[in-house]
């Protein structure tokens, strides 16, 4: 881009220039855009008001329509003759003569409705009993039945007397007509009588929703459409749209919210404003929408303007920023170029400007510098020269000082190192002093710890003692206990000989009372009637007999298991007794033996005794060791540090000196590089 010079993007102008155009060019595409959004918004949002408000008022002429026909089927349904019409036909037993009037009645009835109003294609009322054929009607369509017609004939029965909208259908109720008619059922109730009970189905046609929807316009080329909750079209604009879903749909929370607008795409994906209304009879929604390009064409004019504004403020930002670069970059970049030569060492150069603005200040500044500079560095070279010779006086006293220097520091470095070794070898010997103290710990330690342990096994040795002396005890009691159940055994046995033998006369006993019953019995039968009371005594004796004898058995059994258990019992304790006797001896032994520990740990323990006041007498033995080692050690180690202390003094000393004698040759060096340095600028 040329505006009468070359643009450099490094150079000041440039970027003012860039800074401003920028500016005025996106401050003004900004305004304009935002105002052409905010036209847009508020436009939108009128139209979007406007739309709604005819969309309700539509939606509230609609309602009406549907409260009409849902009134009039109310009072069908409350219509005392109706009800008993219905009921006259449904009469089993009634004659053909007065079923026929009763359906002509009812007939007039429907076709009163019909005749009285255009939009409706026909009134039926259909029997709802399951079976029944039964079906009265005004108008020529006729009836069927299919899936589809049951499904919906379910619907209404189970609507319960509630008023039930069926969509628009293009063929009808009963899919027999080519009129696209919706429909409006309801359940004419008879608690008394259920198989008067009708359907109502007030069959409408859909041009009619056309014609009240006539007026109702949104945008140039826009629509409305009646949908039902899941957006099956219940009328449109074009009929081959009716049964199908909508495109363009109201969601369930639209449906609770309060905002009756939204934008949405069509089947082309052209945005649309979309305004709604849900009714109050059948549940649908009157749906109305418009490409929000019929609205916005006064905002498209805004548009149109933004950009003229834009195109101007460009023109204008561009003849700022060509005025900006005349007036700001150009001096910039002549003093840059003055400056550049004073880098190179022309301190000759000064500047021309004119001008009593800040930019003739700053040349003025520059010239003054300039000046200034010159005078700084014919003085510079003055003093380098003197610098110079200064240095290399300097230079030869650094040298002398640095060799006797080096020299103190290698002898001190010398004795440091013999001091060092010595303290090395102290250093060892302290160690080996306290690794020695450190095992007698260990072996003091040791000590006490077996004592101890000695005390713990005494203890317990007298505590096995007692526990040896009580089962010693324990055992007498039990062989003692022994002895006196062997005695007692023995008097159960006398005890058990004792029962058997006065079991055995009871025996005898009722042996002799069996056989007095049974001659009793005999001498009864003889006597004969006169007998009959003696006869039964007897039998009764002889079954006392009887009895006695099973308990007599019954403990004599009982008498001879007690003495087999007493016997089994002195069997087994003439075996266990030997064993008691056996294990009170091996306790008296084991009693003996815990005895002997106990004293051989008591002579244990003053071994140890004795042992522990050795190592006491040796562990003070060393530590007087150790502390005499120790004091060599801090006299040897006190040496060291000063002598190391003297050799670090003369090592940093030859350092000093040998730093003294480079910062000498530096110094000279660099007053060679001043002096080469000041003969670069040309004053």
């Amino acid at each position: 881009m040329k505006l009468g010079l070359k643009l450099d993007l490094r150079s000041v102008g440039t970027k003012l220039f860039l800074v401003v155009f920028l500016a005025i060019v996106v401050l003004s595409a900004g305004l304009g855009l935002v105002s052409y959004q905010v036209s847009k918004g508020i436009i939108q949002e009128q139209v979007s008001s406007a739309s709604s408000e005819a969309v309700k008022q539509a939606a509230d002429k609609l309602d009406f329509l549907f409260g009409q026909y849902e009134s009039q089927s109310r009072q069908l349904a409350v219509d005392p003759i109706l009800r008993s019409d219905l009921e006259t036909v449904n009469m089993p037993d009634l004659g053909t003569v007065e079923r026929t009037q009763a359906e002509d009645r009812i007939r007039r009835r429907l076709d009163a409705l019909t005749g009285s109003d255009d939009r409706l294609v026909s009134v039926k009322l259909i029997a709802s009993a399951e079976g029944s054929t039964s079906t009265i009607q005004s108008g020529s369509t006729g009836v069927r039945t299919d899936e589809a017609i049951e499904a919906r004939l379910k619907q209404i029965k189970e609507a319960d007397g509630e008023p039930v909208w069926i969509p628009t259908l293009s063929k009808g109720f009963f899919g027999n007509i080519s009129v696209p008619e919706f429909t409006m059922g309801r359940l004419l109730k008879n608690m008394q009588h259920p198989e008067a009970e009708y359907i109502l189905l007030i069959e409408i046609k859909e041009s009619s929703l056309g014609t009240i929807l006539s007026n109702l316009k949104i945008g140039n080329s826009g629509e409305v459409r009646l949908v039902t909750a899941s957006n099956q079209i219940v009328h449109a604009k074009d009929s081959k749209l009716l049964e199908k879903e909508s495109f363009i749909k109201v969601s369930p929370a639209q449906l609770k919210g309060k905002d009756r607008s939204f934008t949405a795409e069509n089947e082309q994906n052209v945005e649309n404003l979309v305004v709604f209304q849900p009714l109050m009879t059948s549940g649908w929604t009157l749906l109305g929408y418009a490409p929000t390009s019929d609205f916005l064409s006064a905002a498209d004019r805004l548009l149109t303007i933004t950009f003229t504004v834009i195109v101007v403020a460009i023109i204008l930002a561009l003849l700022i920023g060509y005025y900006m670069i005349r007036m700001v970059g150009k001096p910039l970049s002549k003093l840059s170029k003055l400056m550049e030569e004073g880098e190179r060492g022309n301190l000759k150069v000064r500047a021309a400007f004119k001008s009593n603005d800040e930019i003739g200040r700053v040349g003025q500044a520059f010239n003054q510098m300039m000046t200034r500079i010159s005078a700084l560095v014919e003085q510079t070279n003055s003093t380098a020269l003197k610098v110079l010779g200064t240095a290399e006086e300097l230079a030869a006293a650094s040298k002398s000082t640095s060799q006797a220097a080096g020299e103190i520091a290698a002898a001190t470095h010398e004795i440091a190192q013999g001091t060092s070794n010595l303290a090395i070898e102290a250093e060892k010997e302290s160690q080996i002093a306290d690794d020695i103290g450190a095992k007698m710990d260990k072996v003091n330690a040791a000590n006490v710890s077996m004592g101890e342990s000695a005390d713990r096994a005494i203890a317990v040795s007298v505590q096995g003692t007692e526990y040896m002396k009580e089962l010693v005890d324990k055992t007498g009691t039990a062989s003692k206990m022994t002895d006196l159940i062997q005695e007692n055994s023995a008097k159960l046995t006398r005890s058990t000989a004792s029962i058997q033998s006065i079991l055995a006369p009871m025996v005898e006993m009722t042996k002799q009372t069996n056989i007095l019953s049974l001659n009793a019995s005999i001498e009864a039968a003889r006597a004969g009637a006169a007998g009959r009371g003696f006869s039964i005594i007897a039998d009764e004796i002889r079954t006392l007999a009887q009895q006695s004898n099973e308990s007599i058995q019954s403990v004599s059994n009982i008498t001879n298991q007690i003495q087999q258990d007493i016997e089994h019992t002195v069997e087994v304790l003439n075996k266990v007794s030997p064993l008691f006797d056996e294990q009170l001896e091996s306790v008296r032994e084991a009693s003996s033996f815990f005895t002997s520990v106990r004293e051989e740990m008591e002579q244990f323990y003053s071994h140890i005794e004795n042992s522990s006041g050795s190592v006491k007498e040796l562990s003070d033995s060393q530590y007087i060791l150790g502390d005499s080692i120790s004091s060599v050690s801090a006299v040897v180690e006190e040496t060291s540090a000063s002598t190391q202390q003297v050799a670090s003094m003369s090592s940093e000393q030859f350092k000093v000196s040998e730093q003294l004698v480079a910062l000498s040759v530096q110094l000279e060096r660099l007053a060679e590089d001043l002096k080469k340095s000041l003969t670069g600028f040309n004053t």
